[in-house]
């Protein structure tokens, strides 16, 4: 069974999939805006796959 998409994906494959650059994130993280993140042990930054897929859900807006 291959999968398409990781679990996880890291912060460079995060900000690149959202369009963002880091310091924007780091931003948005700050104010509690920005999706689920882990931290693991050595510091890294790494955001579940349906954690990102929930922000985005949540982004949507209604049309008018």
């Amino acid at each position: 069974m291959s999968r398409t998409r990781p679990d996880t994906l890291t912060l460079p494959e995060v900000l690149a999939e959202i369009r963002m650059s880091r310091a924007a994130f780091y931003r948005m993280r700050a104010r509690g805006k920005a999706p689920k993140c882990l931290k693991l042990p050595n510091g890294q930054i790494r955001v579940r796959r349906s954690d990102l897929d929930a922000w985005f859900d949540g982004c949507e807006v209604p049309t008018c």
